[in-house]
């Protein structure tokens, strides 16, 4: 899944990981999460969002995150 995507939005991924990880899944669901560090030092939610394409690709990139989590919890 990483591959997809540049530089930028696979460093927001993993930041994403990391926070479900302390977190949980509810975490990387609410996209306010953007506006905390460490995406803060990253750009702002707009930016972020540009790195994936734009909002929706963001959107998709979650889902799919999400997806392959749960995939991973079931296997």
């Amino acid at each position: 899944m990483f591959t997809q995507y540049g530089e930028a939005a696979r460093a927001v991924l993993n930041a994403l990981l990391d926070k479900y990880a302390d977190q949980g899944i509810a975490s990387i669901e609410d996209k306010t999460v953007l506006q905390l560090d460490p995406f803060a030092r990253m750009g702002t939610t707009v930016e972020i969002t540009q790195s994936f394409g734009g909002k929706q690709r963001y959107k998709v990139a979650i889902q799919a995150l999400k997806q392959l989590l749960y995939e991973d919890q079931g296997a």
